[in-house]
């Protein structure tokens, strides 16, 4: 396997993984937007992504085995993209480059609102969240002890707020 790679560093491996914008881009919409059909990841994204290019990282992807494709049962012409485990324990990553993005690039505020919580509920958010996503992408049992709106809901809504209100500042 070594040979297929530059190198055995694991910095060098996961960038040949993950390291590319569009793979990065394909996991954090199905991690934060629960995009998991084509359309809606071609659709939905604000990068705007090329149909070509989505079908090239969604291949990669699941190759490496950082996603998973089955058929969608609601629809015989449909597949239904998933997070592995693989995939799923990146929600650290995303958090540490939401952090570092927020301290040092101009982001706006709704868009770094997420990275903010994440930083701030640090280690104890990310796991319940990486909870979230094998219930949703894994199929596991939810927590039956667990009350509330789960993490990417909680991000939402927090999302949602810093809208509305970025919006009532602009009429007045």
């Amino acid at each position: 396997m070594q040979d297929q790679h530059r190198s055995g560093c694991p910095i060098n491996l996961t960038v040949e993984v993950i390291g590319d914008k569009w793979s990065l881009i394909v996991v954090r919409d199905m991690m934060f937007g629960n995009m998991r059909h084509f359309r809606e990841l071609l659709n939905n994204s604000m990068e705007g992504i090329a149909s070509n290019i989505l079908a090239d990282r969604l291949r990669r992807l699941t190759s490496e085995g950082v996603i998973s494709k089955a058929d969608d049962p609601s629809h015989k012409q449909k597949a239904i993209y998933s997070l592995t485990e693989k995939g799923i324990e990146l929600v650290p990553v995303f958090a540490m480059i939401g952090a570092w993005g927020s301290k040092w690039l101009p982001v706006t505020e709704e868009l770094s609102i997420r990275a903010k919580i994440l930083a701030e509920g640090g280690s104890p958010l990310w796991e319940e969240f990486m909870d979230d996503l094998r219930v949703t992408h894994l199929g596991l049992q939810p927590d039956p002890g667990k009350k509330g709106p789960g993490v990417r809901e909680r991000l939402q809504v927090a999302y949602e707020a810093v809208v509305a209100r970025r919006s009532e500042e602009d009429r007045r």
